[in-house]
């Protein structure tokens, strides 16, 4: 699965397909408003310049949110689906952005006047990079802490081969050079209000969802968990079977990263129907390119080592007349020989709000796991809220 840049052919093709539609359904299916239908049109008239300034317009990471987005946005609100097939626009949107930073098109950073006012920012993910983006337009200072050495939050555990972290660093240099921007890494802030003490005029928190999500299985300790594998997959590379539990995104992240370090077999325990799987068409065509054996209806009872390997006790599911899922009784299999097991079910947040004037809390704190461009547009709109309080 490598990074969805188009061709120059592929890029002329897509733009063609473009049917100009007055009610631009894709840019209202953006949940940060950036106009397809806008940047496309640039772009038809071969203004790269102007098409990548319509996006950084509305959208700081607008390279990173075209190699990653779903296509459950933009792409499917495009009405040329039904005529042949729907515009790739996150691809196109990937394209415009790649070629105006390599050909320096980028539009010059817009400084606005300081409005006096300092916002506090925890966590430098997307929620917390679409805040500040949004901040800075009003005036305000801005101060970014994250407790890691890199920008970029959840999207750092995204694969190399889907979002190489070069292009994250880019895109935060870009906003970084803005006045009104500053930033400090490797710094932890446990106590929200003590910021306000220290005149900030408000405190954003966007620290994510950080507590993984658990079986409650006997043998769990035994399990990776996917954000320690995806930051540090070559301290885990192995040339044995390995499984994942868990049927999102994440899980296709373990996946296709397994299979990349060598991985001889690799399969998926996924409790629900392959249907109820929450994942792309790409990512369902990138588990079949990779020969993944996706084992559905089925849940991992306990664990065990033995040896050098560990063993999985699985049994089938199914759906009661509730609806609710349910264990089929008398249908316990015992599954060796397995070099890792990974637990990819997601996260959640680790710690409660602190209730207090003028603490804000963003992105997958609030709502847990959510997409790239989702973060960035809550973290866009509590921004806004934050000006409107203020009287900015």
């Amino acid at each position: 699965m490598k990074p969805r840049y188009l061709s120059k052919p592929q890029f002329a093709a897509e733009l063609e397909k473009c049917l100009k539609c007055p009610a631009k359904p894709c840019a209202q299916a953006c949940p940060v408003k950036c106009s397809p239908h806008d940047f496309i049109a640039a772009a038809q008239k071969g203004d790269i310049k102007q098409a990548a300034a319509l996006i950084v317009a509305q959208n700081p990471l607008g390279e990173v949110c075209g190699l990653i987005c779903p296509d459950k946005f933009c792409t499917r609100a495009c009405l040329r689906q039904h005529i042949d097939a729907p515009i790739k626009i996150p691809q196109v949107q990937a394209e415009i952005m790649r070629r105006a930073r390599e050909d320096n098109l980028l539009p010059p950073m817009q400084n606005v006047a300081p409005n006096g006012k300092r916002i506090a920012i925890i966590g430098a993910g997307p929620s917390g990079i679409g805040a500040a983006a949004e901040l800075i337009q009003h005036g305000f200072q801005v101060t970014i802490f994250e407790k890691n050495e890199t920008i970029g939050g959840a999207l750092n555990l995204i694969p190399q081969m889907r979002l190489p972290r070069e292009i994250i660093e880019a895109e935060w240099q870009y906003l970084a050079q803005n006045p009104l921007v500053e930033a400090y890494f490797k710094t932890t802030v446990a106590d929200y209000p003590t910021l306000l003490q220290q005149g900030f005029a408000a405190v954003i928190v966007a620290v994510g969802a950080q507590k993984s999500r658990t079986l409650g299985i006997e043998g769990e300790n035994l399990l990776l968990d996917y954000t320690e594998y995806l930051q540090n997959p070559a301290h885990y590379a192995t040339a044995g079977n390995v499984a994942i539990v868990g049927g999102g995104a994440a899980a296709v992240d373990c996946v296709l990263t397994a299979k990349a370090q060598g991985a001889a077999n690799v399969e998926m325990f996924v409790r629900r129907r392959l249907s109820d799987m929450r994942i792309t068409a790409t990512e369902r065509q990138a588990l079949l390119e990779n020969q993944v054996d996706i084992t559905t209806m089925t849940r991992v009872t306990r664990v065990v080592k033995s040896g050098n390997t560990l063993t999985a006790y699985t049994c089938k599911t199914r759906f009661n007349t509730d609806g609710r899922l349910e264990d089929v009784p008398q249908t316990e299999i015992v599954r060796s020989d397995f070099a890792l097991i990974i637990l990819a079910l997601g996260a959640t947040r680790a710690q409660e709000p602190t209730e207090a004037e003028n603490i804000f809390y963003v992105g997958d704190f609030v709502g847990g796991g959510s997409t790239a461009v989702e973060a960035l547009a809550s973290g866009k709109q509590i921004a806004q809220e934050v000006a409107k309080k203020l009287k900015i």
